[in-house]
């Protein structure tokens, strides 16, 4: 929501402030060049990029236009590890392998519907606390996979924002390509009337202005927007992995999902009674 307020707040500004100095608005509307520097654009991604990224890609900039991961987003990943470390300490770890072999019929995953929607979440939750209940990893083990899961999520996550800060690289040089074709059809009208020759001038400019404020304004906004998107994925992923090396390194299920907390950036943090009150079975809404 709030990057389309931005894309607003961009455009409103930059053209209202062109208006309250006088120059026509009209001019500025000119399909042709958006034309041409948004196929170009487009043209080059469909070049540079691989089919299977460009899904990712549009995903994920539809991802930026939601509220994003926050402090009820950890509460209740936070709970959901507490019901699963507490289950297994009280009925055994093979108590919870029904839970992580289906999921979506597991009566404690089930409870907690935003952490079921999040799939990577939940195959990263469950293909690593399954080592731990089959007897195949110790606790050291764990986190070197974990580990390894999470450096290729940074990895991958990297992809898409480096993608959309090239795309906004190259708008300023179209928008210029843009300009030097509308100079090129007023140089063959070099002959006619001066408002000719200054309408096409004006046109021509506007392609460059429309490259710059697309790259400047939107793309590369865009493209940061991205990069923080996947660094708050990483750190949900690396508080669900502190969870589970500390439950297998022993510790009690409210000192696991402890060690989690403290991970989660300061900003989207739950206190510690937030949390105690969350685990105990308190809605995520009022411990929040």
């Amino acid at each position: 929501m709030f990057a389309l307020i931005g894309i607003v707040v961009v455009f409103g500004t930059v053209i209202g402030g062109f208006a309250i100095e006088g120059g026509p608005i009209p001019v500025l509307i000119q399909p042709v060049e958006l034309l041409i520097i948004g196929g170009a654009s487009i043209g080059g991604l469909l070049i540079a990029v691989p089919l299977k990224l460009l899904k990712i890609l549009i995903g994920h900039i539809m991802g930026t236009l939601g509220s994003g991961l926050g402090k009820e987003a950890y509460l209740e990943a936070l709970q959901v590890l507490y019901d699963l470390f507490t289950k297994a300490k009280r009925e055994g770890f093979t108590a919870i392998d029904s839970d992580l072999a289906g999921p979506e019929k597991s009566p404690i995953f089930s409870k907690y519907k935003g952490f079921a929607k999040n799939h990577h979440a939940m195959a990263f939750l469950c293909d690593s606390l399954r080592l731990v209940v089959d007897g195949a990893v110790d606790a050291d083990e764990l986190e070197a996979i974990m580990d390894t899961e999470l450096e290729t999520h940074h990895e991958e996550g990297a992809q898409t924002p480096s993608i959309m800060a090239k795309v906004g690289d190259s708008l300023p040089g179209l928008g210029i390509v843009a300009a030097v074709l509308g100079i090129v059809i007023t140089m063959q009208a070099i002959d006619g009337p001066p408002e000719e020759i200054g309408h096409k001038v004006a046109t021509a400019l506007v392609g460059t202005f429309l490259g710059i404020l697309a790259s400047y304004g939107v793309v590369q906004p865009m493209s940061q927007s991205l990069e923080y998107q996947a660094q708050c994925e990483g750190k949900y992923l690396a508080c669900i992995k502190a969870c589970l090396v500390a439950f297998a390194r022993g510790a009690p299920p409210i000192i696991a999902v402890e060690f989690g907390r403290r991970v989660i950036f300061s900003y989207d943090r739950p206190s510690n009674q937030e949390m105690e009150s969350a685990c105990k079975g308190t809605p995520v809404k009022e411990a929040a």
